[in-house]
């Protein structure tokens, strides 16, 4: 078994697109604004795991304090201005032992997103 995407029904679609594609570094693999609905799959790479974002208006705060996901950065310390320059409030860096490092930041919609 293959875990396919996760997905986030968010009343801030173009803020949520736009958060993944910038520090996630997702590109949009499966696009469909152009039959009329604001929904995508976003991912690495084709057949990769995908984030699916749904625009739903009603939606509400979709952030979980026991629930995040994670992506490996490659430059975590510019990842982490720029969040910060932007905007977002990313936390401190945490490192549970000397060969782990990441932090945690709130996507639009309210996810914990972890990057390491």
């Amino acid at each position: 078994m293959r875990f396919c995407h996760v997905t986030i029904q968010t009343a801030a679609f173009e803020d949520e697109l736009k958060f993944y594609t910038k520090y996630a570094e997702l590109k949009i693999q499966r696009d469909m604004r152009t039959a009329g609905r604001n929904m995508v799959f976003l991912a690495n790479a084709e057949g990769d795991t995908e984030i699916e974002l749904i625009e739903r208006t009603d939606a509400l705060d979709s952030g979980n304090a026991n629930l995040s996901i994670g992506f490996v950065a490659n430059n975590l310390d510019a990842l982490h201005a720029a969040l910060a320059n932007d905007g977002y409030l990313p936390t401190e860096f945490i490192s549970p032992m000397p060969s782990v490092r990441f932090f945690f930041v709130k996507d639009p919609a309210g996810v914990n997103v972890q990057f390491i």
